[in-house]
Protein backbone atom coordinates (compact mmCIF):
# COMPACT_ATOMS: atom_id res chain seq x y z
CA UNK A 1 0.00 0.00 0.00
CA UNK A 2 1.41 3.31 -1.05
CA UNK A 3 0.93 6.32 1.89
CA UNK A 4 1.42 9.74 1.49
CA UNK A 5 2.04 11.62 4.77
CA UNK A 6 0.31 15.43 4.19
CA UNK A 7 2.24 18.11 6.39
CA UNK A 8 0.21 21.57 7.05
CA UNK A 9 3.24 23.86 8.89
CA UNK A 10 1.42 26.72 10.60
CA UNK A 11 3.38 29.79 12.21
CA UNK A 12 2.16 28.07 15.23
CA UNK A 13 1.24 24.48 14.17
CA UNK A 14 1.47 21.39 12.40
CA UNK A 15 -1.53 19.82 11.07
CA UNK A 16 -1.34 16.20 9.33
CA UNK A 17 -2.93 13.28 8.24
CA UNK A 18 -1.41 9.64 7.13
CA UNK A 19 -3.90 8.51 3.63
CA UNK A 20 -3.61 5.01 2.02
CA UNK A 21 -3.74 5.92 -1.49
CA UNK A 22 -4.46 2.19 -2.41
CA UNK A 23 -7.23 2.04 -0.12
CA UNK A 24 -8.38 5.80 0.10
CA UNK A 25 -8.44 5.40 3.54
CA UNK A 26 -7.19 7.88 6.47
CA UNK A 27 -4.77 5.85 8.76
CA UNK A 28 -4.09 8.52 11.40
CA UNK A 29 -4.31 11.91 11.63
CA UNK A 30 -3.34 14.78 14.22
CA UNK A 31 -1.86 18.26 14.88
CA UNK A 32 0.52 19.68 17.37
CA UNK A 33 -0.53 23.31 17.92
CA UNK A 34 0.35 26.66 20.14
CA UNK A 35 4.20 25.47 19.27
CA UNK A 36 6.51 28.23 20.85
CA UNK A 37 3.87 29.02 23.40
CA UNK A 38 2.58 28.24 26.83
CA UNK A 39 0.09 25.35 26.78
CA UNK A 40 1.58 23.53 23.58
CA UNK A 41 -0.14 20.48 23.02
CA UNK A 42 0.32 17.02 20.73
CA UNK A 43 -2.91 15.16 19.65
CA UNK A 44 -2.98 12.19 17.46
CA UNK A 45 -5.08 9.59 16.31
CA UNK A 46 -5.01 6.37 14.02
CA UNK A 47 -8.23 4.94 14.67
CA UNK A 48 -6.56 1.90 17.05
CA UNK A 49 -7.81 2.60 20.50
CA UNK A 50 -7.83 6.24 22.22
CA UNK A 51 -5.99 9.05 20.74
CA UNK A 52 -2.39 9.98 21.90
CA UNK A 53 -1.92 13.16 23.48
CA UNK A 54 1.27 14.84 24.87
CA UNK A 55 1.54 18.11 26.58
CA UNK A 56 4.42 20.79 25.26
CA UNK A 57 6.66 22.29 25.96
CA UNK A 58 7.23 22.36 21.94
CA UNK A 59 9.65 25.65 21.35
CA UNK A 60 10.04 24.87 17.91
CA UNK A 61 8.85 23.08 14.75
CA UNK A 62 11.47 20.37 15.05
CA UNK A 63 10.20 19.33 18.69
CA UNK A 64 6.41 19.37 17.44
CA UNK A 65 7.14 17.09 14.49
CA UNK A 66 10.00 14.84 17.15
CA UNK A 67 6.44 14.64 18.62
CA UNK A 68 4.44 13.70 15.84
CA UNK A 69 6.82 11.02 14.66
CA UNK A 70 7.13 9.86 18.49
CA UNK A 71 3.47 9.16 18.07
CA UNK A 72 3.42 7.32 15.19
CA UNK A 73 5.84 4.91 16.37
CA UNK A 74 3.97 4.59 19.79
CA UNK A 75 -0.05 4.43 18.60
CA UNK A 76 1.13 3.47 15.11
CA UNK A 77 1.22 3.81 12.15
CA UNK A 78 5.04 3.04 12.49
CA UNK A 79 6.27 5.11 9.33
CA UNK A 80 9.21 3.14 9.10
CA UNK A 81 7.16 -0.05 8.51
CA UNK A 82 4.85 1.08 5.55
CA UNK A 83 5.49 1.97 2.31
CA UNK A 84 5.95 6.10 2.70
CA UNK A 85 5.94 7.06 -1.06
CA UNK A 86 5.87 10.81 -0.14
CA UNK A 87 5.75 13.39 2.11
CA UNK A 88 3.41 16.40 0.62
CA UNK A 89 3.56 19.90 2.12
CA UNK A 90 0.57 22.68 1.63
CA UNK A 91 2.02 25.38 0.72
CA UNK A 92 0.09 28.73 0.88
CA UNK A 93 1.82 31.00 -1.78
CA UNK A 94 3.44 29.88 -4.67
CA UNK A 95 4.29 33.40 -6.30
CA UNK A 96 4.52 33.46 -10.14
CA UNK A 97 7.23 30.63 -10.45
CA UNK A 98 4.96 27.64 -8.84
CA UNK A 99 1.72 26.83 -10.99
CA UNK A 100 2.04 22.85 -10.13
CA UNK A 101 3.40 20.66 -7.89
CA UNK A 102 7.46 20.65 -7.62
CA UNK A 103 10.49 18.24 -5.88
CA UNK A 104 11.32 19.96 -2.77
CA UNK A 105 14.90 20.36 -2.47
CA UNK A 106 17.18 23.42 -0.84
CA UNK A 107 16.57 25.95 -3.44
CA UNK A 108 13.02 25.08 -4.08
CA UNK A 109 12.85 25.62 -0.41
CA UNK A 110 14.42 29.06 -0.23
CA UNK A 111 12.10 30.18 -2.89
CA UNK A 112 8.96 29.08 -0.60
CA UNK A 113 10.90 31.01 2.06
CA UNK A 114 11.47 33.82 -0.25
CA UNK A 115 8.01 34.49 -0.65
CA UNK A 116 7.43 35.45 2.55
CA UNK A 117 6.41 39.11 2.52
CA UNK A 118 3.63 37.85 0.24
CA UNK A 119 2.30 35.60 2.73
CA UNK A 120 4.03 36.23 5.87
CA UNK A 121 1.53 34.56 8.24
CA UNK A 122 2.24 30.83 5.86
CA UNK A 123 5.26 30.49 4.04
CA UNK A 124 8.11 31.35 6.36
CA UNK A 125 6.59 28.17 8.46
CA UNK A 126 5.71 26.43 5.79
CA UNK A 127 9.42 26.91 4.62
CA UNK A 128 10.31 26.16 7.97
CA UNK A 129 8.20 22.82 8.59
CA UNK A 130 9.53 21.33 4.72
CA UNK A 131 13.19 22.12 6.11
CA UNK A 132 12.35 20.09 9.42
CA UNK A 133 10.48 17.07 7.88
CA UNK A 134 13.35 16.65 5.41
CA UNK A 135 16.15 16.17 8.01
CA UNK A 136 13.43 13.79 9.47
CA UNK A 137 12.47 12.02 6.96
CA UNK A 138 15.18 12.11 4.80
CA UNK A 139 14.58 8.98 2.18
CA UNK A 140 10.77 9.73 1.12
CA UNK A 141 10.53 12.12 -1.87
CA UNK A 142 8.80 15.62 -0.61
CA UNK A 143 6.39 17.32 -2.60
CA UNK A 144 5.13 20.99 -2.12
CA UNK A 145 1.84 21.87 -3.38
CA UNK A 146 0.71 25.37 -3.55
CA UNK A 147 -2.83 27.01 -3.04
CA UNK A 148 -1.90 29.69 -5.59
CA UNK A 149 -1.49 27.21 -8.55
CA UNK A 150 -4.87 26.44 -9.30
CA UNK A 151 -5.33 29.80 -10.28
CA UNK A 152 -2.94 30.25 -12.38
CA UNK A 153 -5.15 29.89 -15.17
CA UNK A 154 -6.44 33.43 -14.52
CA UNK A 155 -6.75 35.09 -17.46
CA UNK A 156 -4.29 38.69 -17.60
CA UNK A 157 -7.80 40.72 -17.24
CA UNK A 158 -8.56 39.43 -14.33
CA UNK A 159 -5.03 39.06 -12.88
CA UNK A 160 -3.64 41.97 -13.33
CA UNK A 161 -3.87 45.53 -11.12
CA UNK A 162 -4.16 48.38 -12.80
CA UNK A 163 -0.57 49.85 -11.07
CA UNK A 164 1.80 51.22 -12.00
CA UNK A 165 4.27 48.57 -14.44
CA UNK A 166 7.04 49.00 -11.90
CA UNK A 167 4.98 47.06 -8.87
CA UNK A 168 4.05 44.40 -11.63
CA UNK A 169 6.84 43.67 -13.32
CA UNK A 170 9.53 43.96 -10.17
CA UNK A 171 7.80 43.61 -7.32
CA UNK A 172 4.73 40.84 -8.24
CA UNK A 173 1.79 42.69 -7.05
CA UNK A 174 -1.04 41.33 -9.05
CA UNK A 175 -3.74 39.03 -8.02
CA UNK A 176 -2.73 35.36 -6.97
CA UNK A 177 -5.67 33.88 -5.44
CA UNK A 178 -6.00 31.22 -2.50
CA UNK A 179 -7.80 28.11 -1.55
CA UNK A 180 -6.53 26.89 -5.08
CA UNK A 181 -6.74 22.94 -3.48
CA UNK A 182 -10.11 23.15 -2.11
CA UNK A 183 -11.74 24.81 -5.33
CA UNK A 184 -9.52 21.93 -7.36
CA UNK A 185 -10.97 19.01 -5.49
CA UNK A 186 -14.51 20.56 -4.90
CA UNK A 187 -14.87 21.70 -8.76
CA UNK A 188 -13.85 18.30 -9.51
CA UNK A 189 -16.33 16.59 -7.11
CA UNK A 190 -19.21 19.27 -8.26
CA UNK A 191 -18.81 17.95 -12.04
CA UNK A 192 -18.79 14.78 -11.22
CA UNK A 193 -22.37 14.96 -8.80
CA UNK A 194 -23.61 16.99 -12.19
CA UNK A 195 -22.17 13.82 -14.52
CA UNK A 196 -20.34 16.02 -16.38
CA UNK A 197 -16.73 16.22 -17.63
CA UNK A 198 -14.82 18.85 -15.48
CA UNK A 199 -13.59 20.27 -18.66
CA UNK A 200 -16.85 21.40 -19.55
CA UNK A 201 -18.47 22.46 -16.35
CA UNK A 202 -18.94 25.98 -15.47
CA UNK A 203 -18.88 26.86 -11.46
CA UNK A 204 -18.98 29.53 -8.98
CA UNK A 205 -17.23 27.78 -5.98
CA UNK A 206 -17.88 29.69 -2.57
CA UNK A 207 -15.24 28.24 0.26
CA UNK A 208 -16.73 29.65 2.95
CA UNK A 209 -14.41 29.26 6.48
CA UNK A 210 -12.61 31.46 9.02
CA UNK A 211 -11.14 32.72 5.37
CA UNK A 212 -13.75 33.01 3.01
CA UNK A 213 -13.16 33.14 -1.28
CA UNK A 214 -15.47 32.92 -4.48
CA UNK A 215 -13.95 31.57 -7.67
CA UNK A 216 -15.63 31.08 -11.10
CA UNK A 217 -14.27 28.12 -12.60
CA UNK A 218 -15.35 27.93 -16.22
CA UNK A 219 -14.44 24.21 -17.37
CA UNK A 220 -12.33 23.14 -14.94
CA UNK A 221 -9.90 26.22 -15.00
CA UNK A 222 -9.85 29.14 -12.80
CA UNK A 223 -11.08 32.21 -14.44
CA UNK A 224 -11.40 34.97 -11.50
CA UNK A 225 -11.18 34.77 -7.73
CA UNK A 226 -12.35 37.35 -4.67
CA UNK A 227 -8.39 37.02 -3.22
CA UNK A 228 -5.64 39.00 -4.63
CA UNK A 229 -1.72 39.11 -4.14
CA UNK A 230 -2.95 38.24 -0.54
CA UNK A 231 -5.35 36.48 1.39
CA UNK A 232 -7.12 39.74 2.75
CA UNK A 233 -8.99 40.84 -0.55
CA UNK A 234 -12.83 39.89 -1.41
CA UNK A 235 -15.03 38.61 0.94
CA UNK A 236 -16.20 39.62 4.66
CA UNK A 237 -13.61 37.13 6.58
CA UNK A 238 -13.70 35.26 10.20
CA UNK A 239 -11.26 37.84 11.07
CA UNK A 240 -10.15 39.94 7.70
CA UNK A 241 -12.29 42.89 6.43
CA UNK A 242 -12.10 41.73 2.68
CA UNK A 243 -12.71 44.17 0.28
CA UNK A 244 -11.33 47.93 1.82
CA UNK A 245 -10.56 51.23 -0.03
CA UNK A 246 -6.94 51.47 -0.34
CA UNK A 247 -6.68 54.43 0.69
CA UNK A 248 -7.70 53.69 4.41
CA UNK A 249 -4.42 52.72 5.60
CA UNK A 250 -3.17 56.12 4.31
CA UNK A 251 -6.03 57.87 6.47
CA UNK A 252 -6.14 55.90 9.38
CA UNK A 253 -2.13 56.64 9.45
CA UNK A 254 -2.85 60.74 9.86
CA UNK A 255 -6.25 60.36 11.94
CA UNK A 256 -5.17 57.74 13.98
CA UNK A 257 -1.42 57.69 14.32
CA UNK A 258 -1.85 53.73 13.17
CA UNK A 259 1.54 52.97 11.16
CA UNK A 260 1.57 50.14 8.25
CA UNK A 261 2.18 47.19 10.29
CA UNK A 262 -0.30 48.14 12.88
CA UNK A 263 -3.47 48.73 10.10
CA UNK A 264 -2.52 45.46 8.20
CA UNK A 265 -2.48 42.96 11.25
CA UNK A 266 -6.14 45.45 12.48
CA UNK A 267 -7.20 44.06 8.83
CA UNK A 268 -5.98 40.84 8.99
CA UNK A 269 -7.02 39.27 12.51
CA UNK A 270 -9.38 41.99 14.13
CA UNK A 271 -11.67 43.02 11.64
CA UNK A 272 -14.30 40.83 9.36
CA UNK A 273 -17.42 39.58 11.26
CA UNK A 274 -15.37 39.86 15.07
CA UNK A 275 -15.16 43.53 14.08
CA UNK A 276 -19.09 43.60 13.48
CA UNK A 277 -20.26 41.02 15.71
CA UNK A 278 -17.80 40.53 18.53
CA UNK A 279 -17.14 36.91 17.79
CA UNK A 280 -15.69 35.42 14.22
CA UNK A 281 -17.72 31.87 14.93
CA UNK A 282 -20.63 31.76 13.19
CA UNK A 283 -22.63 30.13 15.01
CA UNK A 284 -22.37 32.46 17.90
CA UNK A 285 -23.19 35.60 15.41
CA UNK A 286 -26.32 33.61 15.01
CA UNK A 287 -27.14 33.07 18.42
CA UNK A 288 -26.41 37.00 19.25
CA UNK A 289 -28.26 38.12 16.09
CA UNK A 290 -31.65 35.92 17.34
CA UNK A 291 -31.15 37.43 20.48
CA UNK A 292 -31.50 40.96 18.97
CA UNK A 293 -28.10 42.21 19.10
CA UNK A 294 -27.18 44.72 16.13
CA UNK A 295 -23.80 44.16 15.49
CA UNK A 296 -24.51 40.69 15.02
CA UNK A 297 -27.47 41.23 12.70
CA UNK A 298 -24.90 43.72 11.03
CA UNK A 299 -22.42 41.02 10.75
CA UNK A 300 -25.06 38.61 8.92
CA UNK A 301 -25.96 41.61 6.85
CA UNK A 302 -22.89 42.48 5.20
CA UNK A 303 -21.55 38.82 5.38
CA UNK A 304 -24.36 37.60 2.60
CA UNK A 305 -24.21 41.40 0.77
CA UNK A 306 -20.72 40.45 -0.21
CA UNK A 307 -21.52 36.72 -0.88
CA UNK A 308 -24.29 38.04 -3.49
CA UNK A 309 -22.00 41.03 -4.91
CA UNK A 310 -19.49 38.49 -6.39
CA UNK A 311 -21.99 35.83 -7.36
CA UNK A 312 -23.35 38.10 -9.42
CA UNK A 313 -20.78 39.51 -10.50
CA UNK A 314 -19.57 35.70 -11.55
CA UNK A 315 -22.50 35.14 -13.28
CA UNK A 316 -21.24 37.85 -15.40
CA UNK A 317 -17.91 36.30 -16.32
CA UNK A 318 -19.59 33.05 -17.18
CA UNK A 319 -21.70 34.85 -19.23
CA UNK A 320 -24.70 33.66 -17.13
CA UNK A 321 -23.54 29.82 -17.98
CA UNK A 322 -23.17 28.07 -14.96
CA UNK A 323 -24.31 24.37 -14.13
CA UNK A 324 -23.97 24.69 -10.24
CA UNK A 325 -22.83 27.11 -7.64
CA UNK A 326 -21.21 25.50 -4.80
CA UNK A 327 -20.44 25.57 -0.86
CA UNK A 328 -17.83 24.14 0.81
CA UNK A 329 -15.61 24.47 3.92
CA UNK A 330 -17.23 25.00 7.64
CA UNK A 331 -19.25 27.14 7.11
CA UNK A 332 -20.55 26.56 3.41
CA UNK A 333 -20.59 22.90 4.38
CA UNK A 334 -22.62 23.06 7.85
CA UNK A 335 -24.40 26.49 7.95
CA UNK A 336 -27.69 26.34 6.24
CA UNK A 337 -29.17 29.96 7.31
CA UNK A 338 -25.91 31.55 5.88
CA UNK A 339 -26.50 29.58 2.67
CA UNK A 340 -30.31 30.38 2.51
CA UNK A 341 -29.36 34.15 3.11
CA UNK A 342 -25.99 34.29 0.71
CA UNK A 343 -28.95 33.15 -2.28
CA UNK A 344 -31.90 35.23 -0.98
CA UNK A 345 -33.14 37.78 -3.89
CA UNK A 346 -31.29 35.86 -6.59
CA UNK A 347 -34.19 33.47 -7.64
CA UNK A 348 -35.04 35.46 -10.64
CA UNK A 349 -31.02 34.79 -11.72
CA UNK A 350 -31.98 30.89 -11.59
CA UNK A 351 -30.27 30.60 -7.62
CA UNK A 352 -32.08 29.25 -4.39
CA UNK A 353 -32.47 26.66 -2.23
CA UNK A 354 -34.77 24.54 -1.05
CA UNK A 355 -36.40 24.97 2.29
CA UNK A 356 -36.09 21.18 3.61
CA UNK A 357 -33.13 19.78 1.72
CA UNK A 358 -30.98 23.01 3.04
CA UNK A 359 -31.83 22.53 6.48
CA UNK A 360 -31.83 18.54 6.05
CA UNK A 361 -29.59 17.38 8.66
CA UNK A 362 -27.35 15.88 6.43
CA UNK A 363 -23.35 15.54 5.82
CA UNK A 364 -21.84 14.24 2.10
CA UNK A 365 -21.98 15.72 -0.89
CA UNK A 366 -25.62 17.21 -1.52
CA UNK A 367 -28.18 19.08 -4.15
CA UNK A 368 -30.08 21.74 -1.74
CA UNK A 369 -32.02 23.50 -4.65
CA UNK A 370 -35.17 22.87 -5.69
CA UNK A 371 -36.12 19.98 -8.04
CA UNK A 372 -35.52 21.66 -11.29
CA UNK A 373 -34.03 24.59 -10.61
CA UNK A 374 -32.03 25.89 -13.42
CA UNK A 375 -28.41 26.27 -11.57
CA UNK A 376 -27.96 23.16 -9.57
CA UNK A 377 -27.02 24.46 -5.73
CA UNK A 378 -24.65 21.79 -4.07
CA UNK A 379 -22.92 21.39 -1.11
CA UNK A 380 -19.30 19.37 -1.10
CA UNK A 381 -17.21 18.84 1.88
CA UNK A 382 -14.02 20.02 0.72
CA UNK A 383 -11.21 17.29 1.23
CA UNK A 384 -7.79 19.41 0.98
CA UNK A 385 -5.57 16.74 2.19
CA UNK A 386 -6.74 14.41 -0.29
CA UNK A 387 -6.35 16.53 -2.91
CA UNK A 388 -2.97 17.55 -2.06
CA UNK A 389 -2.10 13.88 -1.90
CA UNK A 390 -3.75 13.26 -5.37
CA UNK A 391 -1.32 16.06 -6.55
CA UNK A 392 1.51 14.60 -5.06
CA UNK A 393 1.33 10.85 -6.36
CA UNK A 394 0.60 12.51 -10.12
CA UNK A 395 3.59 14.55 -9.88
CA UNK A 396 5.46 11.35 -8.95
CA UNK A 397 3.36 8.85 -11.77
CA UNK A 398 1.88 6.79 -9.54
CA UNK A 399 4.80 5.30 -8.05
CA UNK A 400 4.56 3.86 -4.92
Amino acid sequence: MSHVLVVNSGSSSIKYRLLDMDGRRTRARGAVTRIGEEGAELAHSSGRGDPVTRSGPFPDHESGLRAVLDAFAEAGPDLAGIDLAAVGHRVVHGGARFSRPVLVDDAVTEVIAGFGPLAPLHNPAAAEGVRVARRMLPDPPHVAVFDTAFHHTLPEAAYTYAVPDSWRSEHGVRRYGFHGTSCAYVARRAAAWLGADPAEANLIVLHLGNGASATAVEGGRSVDTSMGMTPLEGLVMGTRSGDLDPSVANYLRTAAGLGPGEVDALLNHESGIRALAGDNDMREVWRRADAGEHGARLAVDVYCHRLRKYIGAYLAVLGGRVDALVFTAGVGENDARTRERALAGLEGLGLGVDPERNAAPESGEREISPEGAEIAVLVVPTEEEWEIADQVMELLGGRG
